[in-house]
């Protein structure tokens, strides 16, 4: 039996790293927005749903019933050393009634529940406790990374309403437990970065700088560590469980060189060693497995062209010149960080100035247009838009004002198609016409 031909509706876009091609998979009829009238009856249906996608899989796997799943997921294989709650199985080595499903070994109901979107998680956990430990684990996305499955949701925070979270697959927001910050924090400027399974929000309350973490295993905000060197207006990015920041300002307003890895594994933040030069109002970007910092300042009027590279195994930086030009028009302390985006490893920008966006070439270190941006950026500088990889796709968010009002809309383009034009993702209504923060967290 063909595991496509089982399951029909609704269907998730999961990616492999370095493939080209991806795989649509997913359960049917799983979603639900709110708590259901019958829960019951909903998580009875759902839990059906999981032992046809059991079935499908083993059939696909093993023609040999008496051994389903016992070589279908070797937990060895993937170097994982969280060790479930429970084994499933009994004292002959047979599967048990107390299995995460039953008759099935847990490894092999794990590499379904894998396989299944995360949409479907919060309801997983509300099956049973069992469900609900592996869930707050964090073992099954140990397990989809290692298979090399991928969803981007997109953490959104604009002016006039909390965080929310939207799942492209089944175009459905989600929003966000309220912050428990300060006020000082709530109206303060703010940064964002998501790294493996959680949000950071980097901005100041009123004893100073502080980072707030959401979890998406625990769906709640808590206080990060904070920085070794706390800071802002620097530039970030992350690669799986690790993130990067780089430069920034103190809190006396002095600029500074020096960078800190962040783990999210285990909520620790490392000094590296310093750039070659300070700026603040920069950009970072990993791209082939090194991390970039490009544009800003290095004082309150010398703007930099250079950018610099730092390689995480020999723990150096090198210096590029004019990495990232100067804009023509209009000084530069006046625009936003630049405005850049890796997709397939390949360097993106969206010119504050000409609406434009550009391509780098890493051979020759230029810039070349390849598209005009679906919304204007030069009308505040850059300051209220998102420019952000998703999957293989660019990713714009701008707002648009219109006779019904202001309304914030989501544009996709994929740039292995030149010939396509931006795909409009979705439309927020009612949430102003400014993105203040946005993250894509891919997991």
């Amino acid at each position: 039996m063909v595991f496509r031909d089982v399951i029909k509706e609704p269907k998730v876009k999961v990616e492999r790293p370095g493939c080209d091609s991806s795989v649509m998979v997913g359960l049917q009829n799983c979603v639900i927005s709110h708590p259901p009238v019958n829960l019951e009856k909903d998580l009875e249906f759902f839990e059906k749903n999981l032992h046809i996608l059991a079935y499908a899989l083993s059939g696909r796997n093993n023609t040999d019933s008496e051994n389903v799943g016992s070589g279908l997921f070797e937990r060895e294989s993937l170097n994982i050393d969280y060790e479930p709650m429970a084994t499933g199985e009994n004292h002959d080595g047979q599967a048990s009634e107390d299995s995460l499903l039953p008759g099935l070994y847990d490894d092999a109901a794990m590499y379904i529940l894998a396989w299944s979107s995360r949409s479907d998680y919060p309801n997983l956990a509300c099956l049973n406790k069992k469900f609900k430990a592996l869930i707050e684990s964090g073992y099954l996305y140990k397990v989809r990374w290692q298979l090399g499955i991928i969803e981007h949701w997109i953490y959104l925070a604009c002016i006039v309403m909390p965080w929310e979270a939207f799942d492209p697959a089944r175009q459905r927001w989600m929003r966000l437990p309220r912050m428990p910050c300060d006020e000082c924090f709530t109206h303060a400027d703010k940064e964002s970065l998501a790294v493996g399974t959680q949000l950071l929000v980097f901005g100041r309350e009123l004893l100073g700088f502080a980072v707030w973490t959401y979890s998406l295993l625990t769906h709640d905000w808590s206080r990060c560590p904070p920085m070794n060197l706390p800071r802002c207006l620097f530039g970030s990015s992350s690669l799986g469980e690790i993130a990067i920041v780089a430069g920034g300002s103190d809190k006396n307003g002095c600029i500074m060189r020096s960078a800190e890895l962040y783990n999210s594994e285990v909520s620790t933040w490392l000094t590296l060693p310093d750039m070659n030069l300070p700026r603040k109002l920069c950009s970072g970007f990993f791209m082939d497995g090194k991390f970039y910092v490009i544009g800003g300042m290095s004082s309150q009027t010398d703007c930099l062209s250079c950018g610099e590279e730092y390689n995480l195994e020999t723990r150096m930086w090198r210096r590029i010149e004019n990495m990232y030009p100067l804009p023509i028009a209009g000084h530069p302390a006046m625009r936003s960080p630049p405005l850049v985006a890796v997709v397939n490893n390949q360097l993106y920008s969206a010119d504050q100035a000409t609406n434009e966006v550009k391509i780098y070439n890493k051979t020759n270190n230029s810039w070349s247009v390849v598209k005009r941006l679906p919304v204007r950026a030069d009308s505040s500088n850059g300051w209220g838009l998102a420019f952000k990889a998703c999957g293989s796709s660019l990713l714009v968010i701008g707002g648009h004002r219109g006779p019904q009002g202001e309304v914030i809309v989501l544009h996709t383009w994929d740039p292995q198609d030149r010939s396509t034009d931006w795909n409009v993702l979705a439309v927020k209504e009612r949430a102003g016409a400014f993105v203040a923060n946005c993250a894509v967290m891919g997991c």
